[in-house]
C-alpha cells in the first residue's frame, strides 16, 4: 500500500465459515464500494485492477491457498437480498456452490436475512447472476442450505489422452460453472481415502496440465472462460435406495490442493455426466462423499436444450457452519502484502 495519505494500519471484518470442511472467509466489511453496474463487473474490476485483497487473503500470513473469499457487495438485482464475490486461489470463479452455502448462511447469521424457523427463500447476486436460495432453520440454527447449481451439461465423453508419467487416461468434461475433467478413481489406482490426498493431487496436476495443452474448451453462450481448471475423481456409484444414489469424490482446483468438501459444482458435473449417460431421472439425488467423509447432495431437476447440449437443471444441499468472527489488520509497512488496489479498496475506520 504506497498511498502515503493512507493510514499504517486498515482494518477487514471478516466472518469465517466451512461448508463440507472448505473454510470460505466471508468479508463483511473495511471495502469500498466498487465500481461496476452489476456484481460481475464488480468482480471482472478486481481481477483485472485490485487483485491484492485476494492475495491478502489467500497468502502468508493471513491465509492459505485451500481456502476461499467471499467479499458481500449491495445486490445490483432488485431480487437479490446481497452480492457476492468469490476469489479462489486459480482466481474468480463465477460461481461456487460450497461459497454459495457459506455466503446464504453467513447473511442469515449477520441479519441481513432475518432468519424464520422452518424453510424460507430468499435470493443472492453472484458473478453469474441470481441464484436462489432455501434456507431450513430450527431453533435458530441454519440447518442446512440448498442453493441452484450452474446449468451444466457434458462438453466431451469418454475421450482418451496420453499423460505423461501415467499412461493413457480416459476423461470426461462437464461445464458446471467452470470446466471439469471428470475420471474414474478406481480405473487410476485411487480408493479416495485421506491417505491418498498427495497422490490425487500430483495425478490430477498431471492430467489438466496434459488437457490444458489440448485445444481450448468454448462454453456454449459464455464463449471463452479460460482453460480447464479443475478434475473430479469420481468413485463406484451405489444405489442407497430408489432414486437416491452415493459415490465417493475429491475434487482437484489447483496443485497441491485437494478440496475438503466434494464441492458444489464438481457435484453438479456429476449429474450431468449421470444424465449423459441415462442413470438419473428428475427427481433423483447424487450423495458426494468426500475424503473427510463430508457431504453434499445433488438433485437433478430437468433438462433444457441449448444448441447440441443437453443441459441440466440441479440443485445442491450441504451445511455451513460458522466458525469464527473477527478483523483483521493490515499493515501499510508489511513486506508481505501484495498490495495492488489495496489502497484504493480499503476503507479507512
Amino acid at each position: 500500500m504506497s498511498n502515503p495519505q493512507a493510514p499504517s494500519t486498515l482494518t477487514l471484518q471478516l466472518l469465517d465459515t466451512h461448508a463440507g470442511g472448505d473454510v470460505s472467509r466471508i468479508v463483511t466489511g473495511g471495502i469500498s464500494p466498487l465500481p461496476g453496474a452489476t456484481v460481475r463487473a464488480q468482480m471482472e474490476y478486481l481481477r483485472d485492477h485490485a487483485d491484492g485483497l485476494r492475495t491478502l487473503l489467500l497468502e502468508e500470513p493471513y491465509g492459505i491457498p485451500e481456502m476461499s473469499i467471499d467479499l458481500l457487495v449491495p445486490a445490483t438485482d432488485p431480487r437479490a437480498v446481497a452480492g457476492y464475490i468469490i476469489m479462489e486461489v486459480m482466481g474468480y470463479p463465477i460461481y461456487s456452490g460450497s461459497n454459495t452455502l457459506c455466503t446464504a448462511t453467513a447473511v442469515l447469521e449477520l441479519g441481513l436475512v432475518e432468519k424464520q424457523e422452518g424453510e424460507q427463500h430468499f435470493s443472492l447476486e453472484s458473478p453469474a447472476g441470481l441464484v436462489n436460495i432455501t434456507a431450513r432453520v430450527h431453533n435458530n440454527v441454519v440447518e442446512s442450505v440448498t442453493c441452484e447449481g450452474l446449468p451444466s451439461y457434458i462438453d466431451t465423453y469418454q475421450a482418451t489422452l496420453t499423460v505423461p508419467g501415467i499412461g493413457d487416461v480416459t476423461y470426461s468434461v462437464a461445464y458446471s460453472g467452470g470446466f471439469y475433467a471428470l475420471v474414474d478413481a478406481t480405473e487410476l489406482g485411487f480408493d479416495l481415502t485421506p491417505d491418498e490426498e498427495r497422490a490425487l493431487s500430483d495425478c490430477a496436476h498431471a492430467i489438466v496440465t496434459a488437457i490444458q495443452a489440448e485445444p481450448p474448451y468454448s462454453h456454449y453462450s459464455l464463449g471463452d472462460v479460460g482453460p480447464l481448471p479443475f478434475l473430479h475423481f469420481m468413485g463406484p456409484v451405489e444405489t442407497v435406495r430408489e432414486g437416491y444414489y452415493r459415490s465417493r469424490s475429491a475434487t482437484y482446483v489447483h496443485p497441491g490442493v485437494i478440496c475438503r468438501s466434494t464441492t458444489g459444482t464438481g457435484t453438479s458435473a456429476r449429474l450431468a455426466l449421470m444424465h449423459y449417460e441415462g442413470l438419473i431421472r428428475p427427481g433423483d439425488r447424487l450423495e458426494t462423499v468426500s475424503l473427510r467423509d463430508t457431504r453434499f447432495v445433488g438433485e437433478y431437476k430437468g433438462t433444457q436444450q441449448q444448441g447440441r447440449f443437453p443441459v441440466i437443471e440441479n440443485t445442491i444441499t450441504g451445511k455451513s457452519y460458522v466458525i469464527a468472527k473477527s478483523d483483521i489488520l493490515v499493515n501499510g509497512d508489511d513486506p508481505m502484502v501484495t498490495s495492488q488496489g489495496l489502497d484504493q479498496l480499503l476503507s479507512v475506520k
